[in-house]
């Protein structure tokens, strides 16, 4: 059986009399992203915080690789980038690179030559010279992405890291996080619940201090049933439900939100459902956004069970 590389038991925290976090518990196994949730004060920054060893765990039990976090075996083979990481303005990205490199017991050869792969490993390699300054938002993302990765680690925490960014760079670091699994293990903590239903397979939702996990689409694999999910520029949603509603196969078609439509279908009826969908919104000049297979994260976190 695989022994998970973090494990976490009744683990609490409290700030000077505040509940941050209450009976938390979760273990976390080698390969894809996972991804943490939850609304502002949740407790997301604080568990962030105890897995990297900058809070003490005063309650509970928590380990990453069998040690505590913090301790001097986990150097280089954890890293964590915050949200709000910065660039120092007066070095050039190479020399910062080559510093943290430096910290990790890295020669200054090797550093060197660590920075230039973790520039190539986000398509930055012409960036080595460049002042912080010179950069765009999304390039200056990816950089403190790239200082996140010196060393290989192999266990990598993600704080908001597509947060701010434009589509584009957006698909860049995704398909970073993605290209890296699941030789690298990442925790990646968003509001952004389409991405992380993009990347996470896992997804750890914190409200209150308290956690629960799901596994997406879990379910949907164990059943007869299939579902996709629509994004639509506005139409009648009366007719659209009706239209879906006569395609064959189609068992249940709700609208959860504006615009928004969920096809329950069975697959042993009709296993191209998507292009059945399809069909019928060219058939009827409507036009859509994004189609899915599946229910998003979205749905499944606030809609599920109502």
């Amino acid at each position: 059986m695989t022994t998970p590389i973090i494990q976490c038991h009744h683990l609490s925290y409290s700030y000077t009399g505040k509940t941050a976090l209450s009976d938390v518990g979760f273990n976390v196994l080698a390969g894809e992203p996972v991804g943490l949730v939850g609304p502002n004060g949740a407790g997301k920054t604080t568990l962030l915080s105890l897995l990297c060893g900058f809070l003490p765990v005063s309650s509970g039990t928590l380990t990453l690789f069998g040690h505590k976090p913090g301790a001097a075996v986990l150097s280089g083979k954890v890293s964590a980038l915050p949200q709000d990481a910065r660039l120092d303005p007066a070095l050039t990205i190479g020399e910062q690179l080559r510093f943290y490199a430096r910290l990790q017991g890295l020669t200054t050869k090797q550093a060197t030559n660590e920075a230039i792969r973790v520039l190539d490993a986000v398509s930055l390699n012409d960036s080595f010279k460049l002042k912080p300054d010179t950069l765009s938002h999304g390039m200056a993302k990816r950089v403190a992405i790239a200082q996140a990765l010196i060393g290989s680690p192999e266990l990598i925490l993600l704080d908001e890291p597509t947060a701010g960014l434009d589509p584009v760079n957006t698909r860049n670091i995704r398909s970073i996080i993605t290209e890296l699994s699941p030789a690298t293990t990442f925790i990646i903590s968003s509001h952004d619940l389409t991405e992380l239903g993009r990347l996470c397979q896992k997804i750890l939702l914190l409200e209150n201090g308290l956690m629960s996990s799901m596994q997406l689409n879990a379910s949907e694999h164990n059943s007869p049933t299939r579902f996709i999910t629509l994004q639509m520029e506005p139409s009648p949603a009366v007719e659209v439900i009706e239209k879906f509603k006569q395609l064959k196969g189609v068992i249940q078609v709700s609208n959860p939100q504006k615009n928004e439509y969920i096809v329950q279908y069975n697959p042993d009826i009709e296993a191209k459902m998507d292009l059945q969908v399809l069909g019928c919104i060219a058939d009827n000049g409507w036009q859509y956004r994004q189609l899915s297979q599946g229910k998003t994260l979205e749905e499944k976190l606030f809609f599920d069970g109502e």
